[in-house]
């Protein structure tokens, strides 16, 4: 193969990884998810990595104690997380497909 073709193979390659990149960059910023307690009281949102976004109290959380509402915050958020780490695995297989990088993915998610 000709240096001329080879280093255009490889631009054209390496065009292919950016975009891929751009593009789950993209899909990865409108990842996120929301939870809400068993009896509706509060709502927690996260985004894709799991930082707490949003907090909304129902009229019905005034009702419980302090601790047990800090647990159940604790509880739902928690869950919006679990969420949006199966929502970014999907979002990185459709990029990366099956294989090691996944697996790495996953295996951070579930900590």
């Amino acid at each position: 193969m000709e240096a001329a073709q080879w280093l255009a193979d490889y631009q054209e390659k390496l065009e292919r990884v950016a975009y891929g990149a751009r593009a789950a960059s993209a899909s990865l910023s409108e990842v996120g998810a929301s939870a809400t307690s068993p009896r509706g009281e509060v709502t927690v949102s996260v985004n894709a990595a799991g930082v707490l976004g949003d907090v909304r109290l129902t009229p019905a959380a005034r009702k419980l104690d302090a601790d047990s509402l800090a647990v159940l915050i604790v509880s739902t958020a928690r869950e919006a997380q679990r969420v949006a780490g199966e929502r970014m695995t999907e979002v990185m297989a459709s990029y990366l497909g099956e294989g090691d990088a996944l697996q790495r993915i996953v295996a951070e998610v579930r900590r």
